[in-house]
């Protein structure tokens, strides 16, 4: 009994970090428990109401009762370890409480592919769980290119959003399938969509020459820079003179020979990593990093993040429902810390929600969506009307943004995308839960499948 109640006080008090998952707790308890004994600890600590939970499955977390986590937002946006807390913290800062730093060529050249390693051998099984598809001995590209028409929207989208690009969801499916641009959206935003789906055709269409060499990496650059650079000769070219990094103390390498020479230590260092997550990660940290071309780095890392994915035919990382904030502070951090704890956590969170998006690779991953739950009605009354209308996508945006201004502000963005989400995945075997006809649903399909009345 004493030493029941010991375990129980050490996971309360680990618990004072708050929002930590199961394997957290296990991890960072100073003593060995059985998975078994600690969820019991756990279960009891719920039921004698001295613990909260938060999500389910798999992304339940942890909270101690006496804290007030519903109201703190920012904490709410996704789960993020203690070490990616520490670091959120550090990196909110403003910029003149932060030290200025240059480049760290040791923090690349210290690194010993399957020695050193960013993720944890946890986390790569937990990641290779969720990530199988039914591809596994099937020719690289294989998976990628059978879902290609929805890779291409969600990983031009999500990609281009965290560039702070406005386009919508529904405004990309319609310019990458129709070819029409969005009326109210720049010539750059409209550029910088089509770009992705260029580069994301480039790595899949040409799986097999594919890999981490300089021909893939300066074409994905030239492809993704396409008509958006200053100098269009810079684009699919390493740098040559040195850049700034917008709101960071962080100043990258200059020396064009030393940016060409560490381009290849990244190059041949990822290839020697032998684990695809480790290797999709090790990307994301230091292709941003080096910073090795005028502009448009981090895009280049993260289509590239996708290659070892592709390779072996996993589930594709799209990017789906990350918070802008937290990706930019991520970078930051590694950027200006060399502490890459709070950009794993987002990895690691939006690999989950890119595989889940993917319902049919495992269905067994999904749990309902809060918010979708508490805009059900909503969401139904503005798809029927679409439907009931005929809308073109077109005619269908006006329609969503307008009903999207019938809810609180801070929701409107999320219902717009939940609602766009909906109706691009609407198929004749399900769309009776919105109580619409086959005749009703038919006509409107083929309009809106062919763009014409």
């Amino acid at each position: 009994m004493k030493k029941q109640q010991q375990q129980i006080e050490a996971i309360l008090e680990l618990l004072q970090e708050e929002g930590l998952s199961i394997e957290q707790i296990e991890e960072n308890l100073n003593f060995s428990i059985e998975r078994r004994t600690l969820q019991r600890r756990l279960k009891e600590l719920k039921e004698s109401n001295r613990l909260l939970t938060k999500g389910e499955a798999r992304s339940t977390r942890y909270f101690p009762k006496v804290k007030k986590y519903e109201n703190e937002a920012s904490e709410d946006l996704i789960p993020l370890s203690i070490e990616g807390k520490k670091i959120l913290k550090l990196i909110s800062l403003s910029e003149i409480q932060r030290i200025p730093v240059g480049y760290n060529k040791q923090f690349l050249e210290n690194y010993l592919p399957n020695i050193d390693s960013y993720l944890s051998p946890k986390e790569k099984e937990i990641l290779l769980e969720i990530g199988k598809t039914q591809g596994d001995n099937q020719a690289a590209g294989t998976y990628a290119r059978q879902i290609l028409n929805r890779l291409l929207i969600d990983l031009s989208w999500n990609s281009s959003r965290l560039e702070g690009n406005t386009y919508s969801l529904l405004d990309t499916e319609l310019l990458i399938h129709d070819g029409k641009p969005a009326d109210d959206k720049s010539a750059k935003e409209t550029q910088m969509i089509l770009n992705h789906k260029d580069a994301i055709e480039f790595l899949v269409d040409e799986s097999d020459e594919i890999g981490f060499n300089r021909y893939t990496i300066l074409n994905l650059h030239a492809l993704l820079s396409n008509n958006l650079l200053p100098n269009p000769s810079a684009s699919g070219r390493l740098r040559e003179f040195g850049v700034g990094i917008t709101n960071s103390v962080f100043t990258p390498l200059e020396i064009p020979q030393l940016i060409s020479e560490y381009f290849d230590l990244i190059l041949s260092k990822v290839n020697q990593i032998k684990d695809p997550f480790e290797q999709a990660f090790f990307i994301l940290v230091h292709f941003p990093y080096l910073q090795p071309f005028d502009d448009v780095n981090k895009r280049v890392s993260r289509l590239a993040a996708n290659i070892p994915f592709n390779r072996k035919n996993l589930s594709p990382l799209s990017f789906i429902d990350v918070p802008e904030d937290y990706y930019i502070k991520g970078m930051l951090a590694v950027y200006e810390l060399n502490r890459t704890d709070l950009l794993k956590d987002v990895f690691i969170w939006a690999f989950e929600r890119s595989a889940m998006r993917y319902a049919a690779i495992r269905q067994s991953l999904g749990e309902p969506d809060t918010f979708r739950l508490k805009y059900r009605d909503e969401m139904k009354n503005t798809i029927v009307k679409i439907i009931l209308q005929k809308a073109q996508k077109d005619g269908a945006i006006q329609i969503i943004k307008d009903d999207a201004n019938n809810l609180p502000q801070n929701d409107q963005a999320k219902f717009i995308e939940s609602v766009e989400t909906e109706l691009i995945g609407l198929h004749d075997g399900n769309f009776a839960r919105y109580k619409i006809s086959p005749s009703e649903f038919k006509r409107w399909k083929q309009i809106w499948d062919n763009g014409s009345n």
